[in-house]
């Protein structure tokens, strides 16, 4: 008899636990939609207000909707601070450091964005943003051999993009591959007819 007590004890205090926990869950779940009808409505200070009330400094899923909510509400060091947290709480976390270098760049502390699309890179070599993002970078600061081989990489990726072409034609023009950079704009102007960027390189190639 004294065994099934402590067993009802025992299923009613889980059960207990679990209520409050389902409970909990619903009501960060109505946060989580409040702060999306407040960003869709551009209140981004209502939307961040939404979720404080439960913030948790241990949750993933806070942390990186806040640092999103404060750089859309412009404020930069507050986002970085949640999408550092984020980072920390998620390591491996792609969608993360893609966040947090979305502050970083406003600030244009843009060795720190290098080093966060380099730690991506670690982890997934053929990223296409952090492969496309840190060549134009590095083209920007006329350093074409490191520029050249990430574009490279996404135009054997991906052949028929935009971008990938457009970017290396224009590495290769600086770095006198001529030949090589006239094919590439040809190629992005099949993608984009009439791009005035391509039209721009060619004129440059006698």
């Amino acid at each position: 008899m004294e065994i099934l007590k402590k067993l009802f004890c025992s299923s009613v205090i889980l059960w207990t636990v679990n209520f409050s926990f389902a409970q909990n869950e619903v009501k960060l779940q109505k946060a989580f939609s409040e702060s999306y009808t407040h960003e869709y409505a551009k209140k981004y200070a209502d939307a961040i207000n939404s979720l404080t009330a439960y913030y948790n400094d241990d949750s993933y899923e806070i942390n990186l909707r806040l640092g999103w909510l404060e750089y859309l509400n412009k404020n930069y060091a507050k986002s970085l601070s949640y999408y550092q947290k984020a980072v920390n709480l998620k390591p491996y976390a792609i969608e993360a450091k893609l966040g947090i270098v979305k502050p970083l760049s406003v600030l244009e502390n843009w060795d720190k964005v290098i080093g966060q699309y380099e730690e991506i890179l670690q982890i997934d070599a053929q990223n296409y943003t952090a492969n496309y993002w840190e060549g134009v970078i590095n083209y920007n600061r006329k350093k074409y051999e490191q520029s050249g081989k990430l574009f490279e990489k996404l135009v054997n990726l991906y052949p028929f993009d935009y971008d990938a072409n457009h970017m290396l034609a224009w590495t290769y023009l600086n770095s006198g591959r001529t030949n090589d950079a006239k094919l590439l704009f040809q190629k992005a102007l099949l993608i984009r007819p009439g791009d005035t960027s391509c039209l721009e390189g060619l004129s440059k190639i006698k």
